[in-house]
C-alpha cells in the first residue's frame, strides 16, 4: 500500500506526488516547511484531511528551524509559520484545525525548554496523521451499512487514501463495504478540471481489486435516468454548523440529479471538517485557481488563447440534498444543526 504522506526517521516529511499519478508513483521529500507549502499550494499533495495533516507536519518542520530561547518569541514566529502555511489553500478547514492544534500542543508544553516542545510537536504532528488513519477506518465501519450488497456507487473527486493520511472518507466507506463481502461497483467521475476522479479514484480503486468505471462529469445524469445508479457518496472540505457541505466542483450538481432520482446522496468527512463558526454555507471562502487548469492539459492549450476563464475549485451543496453525513464519531442526519453539534460535543 502507498503511503500519502509520512515523517521520516531522517526528519523529513514524505508524500507521494499525486500529479504524477497514475503514470509514475513518485515521492517528494519535504525538508522545511516552505517545501510542504509549495506542495500544497501546488496540489501535490491535496485533499481536505491530507493538507490538514501535512499542515501539522510542516509547522513541525517549521519549529525545528526557530532559534529562540523564550516561550513567547518561540511561539510568536510559530504562529506566523502558521499563518505562512494557511495562505495555501484557504478552503479546507482541516489545515487550520491542524494547524491550530499544533500552536495548542506548544502551548500545553510552553515549560520545556525549545527543544522539548520542538519534540512535542512532533509526536503531535505523527499523532494527527495516526488519528486520521484511524478515524478513516471508523468512519467506514459507520457507512458500510448505507451501501447495500451489489450497489452501483457514484463519487465524485478524490476523497481516498490519497486525499487522507490513508484509508480515505467517501472511499474508506466502500472499502469497509467491500472488506464485509459486499459485491460493490463504482461509477467515478473524471473531475474536471485537475481529473482527480480519473487520475486518482480510478487508480486507488484498481489497486483495491475493486469494480470500477470511469465517466465524464456530464454522463451522471443520463446513468441516473436509466436507474444504473444507486447511491452517491462524496467527502468535504468544510462543513457548516447547518449541514451545508463544500467539495469539489461539481458536487451540488450531482446532490441536485441524486434528489431528483430519488437516489441517496452522503458525505463522509472527518469531524475535523466541521466548522461550526459558519452557520451555514454561503459563508465558506470559495477558492479560485489559475484559468491555466482549465485551458490547457499536461502543456497542451485545449482552449483559444485569450479566452475569459473561472475556475472555482468548491461549490456549496445544500444540507436539505444530504442524506447523511458520515463522520468518525458516529452519522448525522437531519435536522444537522443539532445532529452536528451533538457528534461535536460528543467525549
Amino acid at each position: 500500500m502507498f503511503q500519502t504522506i509520512e515523517w521520516t526517521s531522517a526528519g523529513t516529511v514524505r508524500l507521494i506526488d499525486q500529479r504524477k499519478l497514475p503514470v509514475e508513483e513518485v515521492y517528494v521529500e519535504c525538508r522545511d516547511l516552505a517545501d510542504v507549502a509549495h506542495a500544497i499550494r501546488t496540489m501535490q499533495i491535496r485533499g481536505a484531511p491530507a493538507i490538514g495533516v501535512a499542515g501539522a507536519m510542516g509547522l513541525a518542520l517549521g519549529a525545528k528551524t526557530i532559534r529562540t530561547d523564550g516561550f513567547a518569541a518561540f511561539f510568536e514566529e510559530l504562529s506566523r509559520r502558521g499563518e505562512e502555511l494557511l495562505r495555501t489553500r484557504p478552503t479546507a478547514v482541516n489545515l487550520a484545525w491542524g494547524i491550530e492544534r499544533m500552536k495548542r500542543c506548544a502551548e500545553k508544553n510552553r515549560d520545556l525548554h525549545v527543544p522539548g516542545i520542538v519534540q512535542a510537536l512532533i509526536q503531535e504532528a505523527q499523532a494527527i496523521r495516526e488519528e486520521d488513519i484511524r478515524g478513516n477506518r471508523q468512519m467506514g465501519e459507520y457507512g458500510k451499512a448505507f451501501i447495500p450488497d451489489g450497489a452501483a456507487v457514484l463519487t465524485h473527486c478524490n476523497a481516498g487514501a490519497l486525499a487522507t493520511a490513508g484509508y480515505g472518507t467517501a472511499l474508506g466507506v466502500i472499502r469497509a463495504a467491500h472488506a464485509a463481502g459486499k459485491r460493490v461497483s463504482v461509477w467515478v467521475d473524471e473531475t474536471r478540471p485537475f481529473l482527480q476522479g480519473a487520475r486518482l479514484t480510478a487508480w486507488e480503486l484498481q489497486k483495491d481489486g475493486i469494480a470500477v468505471t470511469l465517466i465524464t462529469d456530464n454522463m451522471a445524469g443520463h446513468l441516473m435516468q436509466r436507474g444504473r445508479i444507486d447511491l452517491v457518496i462524496v467527502g468535504a472540505d468544510r462543513i457548516a454548523r447547518n449541514g451545508d457541505v463544500a467539495n469539489k466542483i461539481g458536487t451540488y450538481m450531482l446532490a441536485v440529479l441524486a434528489k431528483e432520482h430519488g437516489i441517496p446522496f452522503c458525505v463522509a468527512a472527518p469531524m475535523s471538517t466541521l466548522d461550526l463558526s459558519l452557520k451555514a454555507g454561503d459563508e465558506i471562502p470559495i477558492e479560485e485557481r489559475s484559468p491555466e487548469e482549465v485551458t490547457t492539459w499536461a502543456g497542451i492549450r485545449i482552449a483559444p488563447v485569450g479566452i475569459s476563464v473561472v475556475n472555482p475549485v468548491f461549490d456549496v451543496t445544500p444540507a436539505r440534498y444530504i442524506t447523511a453525513i458520515i463522520t468518525d464519531r458516529g452519522v448525522a442526519r437531519p435536522p444537522y444543526g443539532a445532529s452536528l453539534e451533538a457528534l461535536a460535543t460528543r467525549a
